[in-house]
C-alpha cells in the first residue's frame, strides 16, 4: 500500500527543545551545562526524560512546578526560531506533494495549542496527554491512525529515537524514518538491525524525507 500520510514526532523532530530545556534549568536554578548533561545520562541509561529532573534535583515534581508556572501567567510556547530550519520547509513539500500530515508526540496538551498558533500546513495535531496515552505503546500508534484517517501501512511515522519512534511504528506496522538529530538521535543511533528494514529510513535532514519517503514506496 502506498503512503499516504506522514506524522511526525515534535520535539527534536521538528522543535529544537533546547530553549525549553534552558528554561526549566532556570526554573530549577541549575546550570543549563548541567541538566543538559544529566539529560544525557538519563538517554544513556534508557530512562523516561522525566527522570532528569529528580536526578538534579531529587524530590523535583515538574507537574507541580508546572502547574506552579502556569498559576504565575506562564503558557507553553513555541517561538518561531523553535522550528528547525528545515521543518517548514519539508512540511510544505510533502503537503504540496498529496501527503496527509500530522504532529502526534509526546507533549503536555498546551503543546498542541502552541503547536497550531504556529500555523503549520498539517492537518492534525495531537499530543499524548490529551488522548493519555503515551509512546512507545502500542495504543498510541493505534491513535496516530485514527488521527490520520489511514491503515498502518499507509503512514510514516518520522522521529529522533529509536525507542519511542521507530521501533514501536514498525511494530505498528507503519514506515518509519529516523531522523539523526538531537540528543537521542546521537546518544542512540539506529542499530544495523533496523537499517536492513524494507520499512524503516534513516536521514540527517528533513530535506531528504520525500526522497526516502518515495523510496519506501517503491
Amino acid at each position: 500500500m502506498p503512503i499516504t500520510a506522514v506524522v511526525f514526532d515534535v520535539g527534536e523532530t521538528l522543535v529544537d527543545e533546547t530553549r525549553h530545556w534552558s528554561l526549566w534549568a532556570q526554573w530549577m536554578d541549575v546550570p543549563a551545562f548541567t541538566l543538559f548533561a544529566a539529560l544525557g545520562a538519563v538517554i544513556e541509561r534508557g530512562l523516561h526524560h522525566r527522570a532528569v529532573f529528580d536526578l538534579v534535583r531529587p524530590g523535583f515534581d515538574p507537574d507541580a512546578e508546572m502547574a506552579r508556572q502556569v498559576a504565575g501567567g506562564y503558557r507553553h510556547s513555541f517561538e518561531p526560531g523553535d522550528l528547525y530550519p528545515d521543518a517548514l520547509p519539508c512540511l510544505k513539500a510533502l503537503k504540496a506533494a498529496g501527503y496527509r500530515i500530522g504532529l502526534a508526540g509526546n507533549q503536555p496538551e498546551a503543546a498542541e495549542a502552541a503547536l497550531e498558533a504556529a500555523n503549520l500546513p498539517v492537518d492534525f495535531i495531537a499530543s499524548s496527554a490529551r488522548w493519555g496515552v503515551e509512546k512507545p505503546s502500542q495504543a498510541f500508534f493505534d491513535r496516530v491512525a485514527e488521527a490520520a484517517g489511514a491503515e498502518p501501512a499507509q503512514i510514516a511515522y518520522v522521529g529522533d529515537r529509536i525507542d519511542n519512534d521507530i521501533a514501536p511504528a514498525l511494530a505498528a506496522g507503519m514506515a518509519a524514518v529516523f531522523i539523526r538529530r538531537g540528543p537521542w538521535g546521537h546518544i542512540k543511533p539506529m542499530p544495523a538491525a533496523l537499517a536492513g528494514e524494507p520499512r524503516a529510513g534513516a536521514i540527517e535532514t528533513l530535506g531528504e524525507l520525500p526522497g526516502v519517503l518515495a523510496a519506501l514506496d517503491a
